[in-house]
């Protein structure tokens, strides 16, 4: 069990620990229960800050929850005065202090105490939404986290304009639920990660996820052969385990296989099973194990039938069709026929992208 303070008291009683898998639900799709809350707050009010902080977690994983009523649920959610039956230490110590506690999985149970003034806005008390989702946090199997600014610190943060989830509460949640099922859209400096087709959440720093890449990079692919992600960036190439770049990495493969220099987008191909570099008018295959040029390549983009050239992003989506994306505009390559057989501008076309910002261009898995 882990509680979230007040700052003053935390900074005495309270270590710091790390993110790390405390427990996890080995399903999806979870239930939760709102047994009681302050009476001074309106109900419907209070039911939709505690939907949104649900929806904090849900929009950057692969898990979905939704409300019942009367039966029960995985996650219970409950207001409490002083103690409360979870042992002495656990008792609640009025106003400041310990502002809420909540159990790892799978006892899903997130206690709040009563006597603290609850908020749902900015004002005075505390926020009920920030609290709210940090203790969900917990039920999901989130541990505190060190970094000051993440949701999961244990020192309580008041409701900011724009309130989002730190990149650590992103990669710690996906370390615990793993989203094979992750749209990555990159551009310059940037990401942001699109699941189950809803908004694109982001932008977050490459640098913060992916420790030594460059501050912008020229094209990227995740392999769904050694499950790890490639970068490119001029001359040079990165690859990373989940968060962790490889020893040896970065190489100079323009010098030593034969790869483009500053490729235009890359993508691993199923068909091929291997991942496939484009620049300009031709496209290379690479063999991922030692990054060289796989024999007579590169070949002409002739052989994609109507994919274009200077293509800046290409995604291959779960219907089965790999998408090619060009400023604001796509190309739906078939990979068993070899050809174009749609095309149109994404914004209004292509919804599963989770996004309507033309200016976010450059796309991979």
């Amino acid at each position: 069990m882990d509680a979230l303070f007040s700052r003053g008291k935390a900074r005495k009683s309270r270590r710091k620990r790390y993110l790390h898998q405390s427990g996890k639900w080995y399903k999806r799709h979870l239930t939760y229960r709102l047994i009681n809350w302050p009476w001074y707050l309106p109900e419907q009010q209070v039911r939709l800050a505690v939907k949104t902080a649900f929806e904090l977690w849900s929009n950057v994983s692969s898990l979905v929850f939704w409300e019942v009523a009367d039966e029960p649920a995985d996650i219970r959610l409950t207001f409490f005065f002083g103690d409360h039956n979870d042992g002495v230490e656990n008792a609640f110590d009025g106003p400041g202090g310990a502002l809420a506690h909540a159990f790892f999985p799978r006892r899903g149970e997130a206690h709040f105490d009563n006597d603290e003034r609850w908020s749902l806005d900015s004002g005075k008390g505390r926020n009920l939404f920030v609290v709210m989702a940090h203790e969900i946090g917990h039920t999901l199997g989130l541990e505190h986290s060190p970094v000051s600014n993440a949701l999961m610190s244990p020192y309580y943060k008041k409701l900011g304009k724009g309130f989002v989830l730190s990149w650590d509460d992103v990669l710690a949640i996906q370390n615990l639920y793993d989203m094979e099922d992750n749209l990555y859209i990159f551009k310059g400096k940037y990401y942001w990660i699109v699941s189950k087709g809803e908004s694109a959440a982001g932008p977050y720093l490459l640098q913060a996820k992916w420790p030594g890449l460059p501050s912008a990079i020229d094209a990227t692919a995740f392999s769904e052969k050694d499950r790890k992600f490639y970068f490119f960036k001029g001359g040079r190439c990165w690859r990373y385990k989940g968060s962790s770049l490889e020893v040896g990495f970065p190489q100079k493969c323009s010098l030593t296989s034969d790869l483009p220099r500053h490729p235009d987008t890359a993508l691993f191909f199923q068909p091929l099973h291997q991942l496939v570099l484009f620049k300009g008018p031709k496209y290379y295959v690479v063999n991922e194990e030692t990054l060289q040029v796989e024999p007579y390549y590169p070949r002409s983009l002739k052989d994609w039938g109507g994919v274009p050239a200077l293509a800046n992003g290409a995604v291959t989506h779960q219907d089965g069709f790999v998408y090619f994306f060009r400023n604001d505009q796509f190309w739906k390559f078939n990979p068993e026929k070899l050809e174009v057989v749609e095309t149109g501008k994404w914004a209004a076309r292509l919804r599963w992208l989770g996004c309507q910002d033309v200016s976010l261009n450059q796309a991979g898995t």
